[in-house]
């Protein structure tokens, strides 16, 4: 029996204890932890997963965390941690070579995205950081995470473009900006990741137009690019991504008309093109 499934468990004292063979810590989802992470967790050197997320932590993230060479998975989500203002224990976690996955959401970290985020383990494939109050420009550095799947940086306040450094993801996936203050075009870059198959870039201040490089993107399932500043006209290479499942690019400054290719995405579920300038009839089915 595992220690936390005995439902009448109080208490555990394993103070003054020497524990180097940890290799899981997993403390989720318990609505009565409280306190601060200690630095002395360093001390577990063997530990691969720390899991800590749905919790009522505060203070500072420790950057004795970067002393877990072993480590594989460090979820903290759904706190109330925070950091210093350069974010110092992304430039801790760096020494975590191993790191495949960092969840951090909904954290009030409050502090700008550091350039050595770029440096983190070659391995990581998943970065999310929802609601964490995370500063500046997405660093260029990003673009050596090449392993990186899932990158979700939503709902913080990152001003500055899109890093052309963005289509040295080959493998990514999931990509969600929404909610923050990007301004600048969705450069061609992004476009080159042929992989990819959900893109949220919702509620910022994007400009310019879709290239028809979009048609690239052939197992493209979500593209939202509501509420920006997108202008011309709907790139009739939209009707190449046969798989998707929806399109919301409500609250642009699209005109022209739509696209009859899109009639012929047979796999689409919601199509929102509301608050635009377009004309015209609405494409047959094909």
């Amino acid at each position: 029996m595992e220690i936390f499934n005995i439902s009448g468990l109080r208490k555990i004292a394993l103070t003054k204890n020497i524990l180097p063979n940890i290799d899981g810590l997993y403390l989720r989802n318990l609505t009565n932890l409280v306190g601060t992470i200690p630095h002395s967790i360093s001390n577990l050197s063997k530990l691969a997963t720390l899991e800590l997320s749905g919790n009522k932590l505060s203070g500072l993230i420790p950057n004795s965390l970067g002393y877990l060479s072993h480590l594989l998975f460090l979820r903290l989500g759904a706190n109330n941690l925070t950091s210093d203002s350069s974010l110092s224990f992304l430039t801790s976690l760096t020494n975590c070579r191993n790191l495949t996955l960092l969840s951090l959401s909904r954290n009030p970290l409050n502090g700008m995205f550091p350039e050595s985020a770029g440096n983190l383990s070659a391995s990581l494939r998943n970065f999310y950081a929802k609601r964490c109050k995370i500063k500046g420009r997405i660093p260029y550095a990003v673009g050596n995470l090449s392993n990186l799947i899932d990158f979700d940086l939503n709902e913080n306040n990152l001003v500055g473009s899109i890093p052309t450094s963005i289509g040295n993801l080959r493998i990514l996936q999931g990509l969600f900006l929404s909610g923050n203050k990007i301004t600048g075009t969705i450069g061609y870059n992004l476009w080159k990741i042929t992989f990819i198959t959900e893109i949220y870039l919702s509620s910022n201040k994007f400009s310019s137009n879709i290239p028809t490089s979009l048609g690239n993107l052939k197992d493209l399932l979500d593209l939202d690019l509501s509420s920006n500043n997108i202008a011309g006209s709907l790139t009739p290479e939209i009707g190449n991504l046969k798989v998707l499942v929806q399109i919301v690019l409500s609250m642009n400054g699209f005109s022209n008309k739509i696209p009859r290719e899109i009639g012929g995405l047979q796999n689409l579920e919601y199509l929102s093109l509301r608050c635009n300038m377009l004309h015209g009839a609405i494409p047959r089915t094909q």
